[in-house]
C-alpha cells in the first residue's frame, strides 16, 4: 500500500499514478481505478506508451518507426544515454522484468489496453445508484468503495484462500485524490463528529484487505491531509 502526496498541481503525482497502472498493463495485471474527480476510464485511456520493441509492434499491427541504419545511427551519436536501455519483452503477458520504460508523450494503443481486464469505480455514479448508506461510523463514499475492492477481490479469485484456476494474477488498485471534499470527507470540519475517522478505518480495512489478497495498491492523497 503506497501512499502519494499531491503537488501542487498533481503533476507528478498524477504521473507516478499512471506508471503504476500503465505497468499494470504491460504485465498483464488485472486493474481497478477509482476518483471522485477524474473519470476512470479516462484515466485509463490516457496511460503513457511503453517503449516496445519492433516484435512487439508487428503483432499489434503497428508500423515499426525505428531505423536501423548505421548511418543514421551515427549520425544520432547525441543519444547515447538510450543506446544500453534494456528492450521490453515481446509478450506483455510474460515479462519478468521489473520495470519498463514509458514515453509520457504518446498514449497507450487500444490493443495492448484492451488485452488487459480492468474494472472502474467512479463515486458520482456509484452514489446515484443506490441510496446513502453508512456503516461502523464510515461514510458513504468509503463504504462504497471498500465493498466494491471487496467484491472484485472474491469475485475475481485475488482473494488468495482459493487457488486460481489460471496462471496467477495480481490486482492492481489505483485510487486518485483519496480523503478530499470530493469524496465527502474533511478532516478540518467539526460538522459530523461521527465521521471524524473514516478515512482512518477506511484505511485499516483496506490493509486487511490487500494482506489477505493478491493486490498492491497506489494512492493519491491531498497535501493538507499530510499536514
Amino acid at each position: 500500500l503506497v501512499f502519494t502526496e499531491e503537488d501542487k498541481y498533481s503533476l507528478y503525482s498524477n504521473l507516478l499514478f499512471k506508471y503504476f497502472l500503465a505497468e499494470g498493463v504491460v504485465c498483464g495485471h488485472d486493474l481497478f481505478v477509482a476518483s471522485a474527480k477524474e473519470h476512470p476510464d479516462k484515466i485509463l485511456k490516457e496511460l503513457p506508451s511503453p517503449l516496445l520493441d519492433d516484435t512487439h509492434r508487428n503483432e499489434l499491427g503497428e508500423e515499426a518507426t525505428a531505423v536501423k541504419s548505421e548511418d543514421f545511427q551515427d549520425s544520432m551519436k547525441i543519444a547515447w544515454r538510450y543506446q544500453n536501455l534494456p528492450k521490453m519483452e515481446a509478450s506483455p503477458t510474460t515479462s519478468t522484468k521489473f520495470g519498463h520504460y514509458y514515453d509520457v508523450s504518446k498514449i497507450m494503443s487500444p490493443e495492448l489496453f484492451h488485452s488487459v481486464k480492468w474494472h472502474s469505480f467512479y463515486l458520482p455514479e456509484e452514489l446515484s445508484l443506490q441510496p446513502k448508506m453508512k456503516t461502523c461510523n464510515m461514510n458513504s463514499a468509503y463504504t462504497r468503495l471498500l465493498q466494491s475492492i471487496q467484491r472484485i477481490i472474491y469475485q475475481e479469485g485475488f482473494d488468495g484462500s482459493n487457488p486460481q484456476k489460471k496462471q496467477k494474477n495480481i490486482l492492481r488498485i489505483g485510487i486518485q485524490n483519496l480523503g478530499s471534499i470530493l469524496w465527502g470527507d474533511d478532516i478540518c470540519s467539526s460538522d459530523t463528529p461521527e465521521d471524524a475517522h473514516s478515512l482512518t478505518k477506511f484505511l485499516y480495512v483496506l490493509r486487511g484487505l490487500l494482506r489477505k489478497s493478491l493486490s498492491a495498491c497506489i494512492i493519491t492523497v491531498p497535501a493538507h491531509l499530510i499536514q
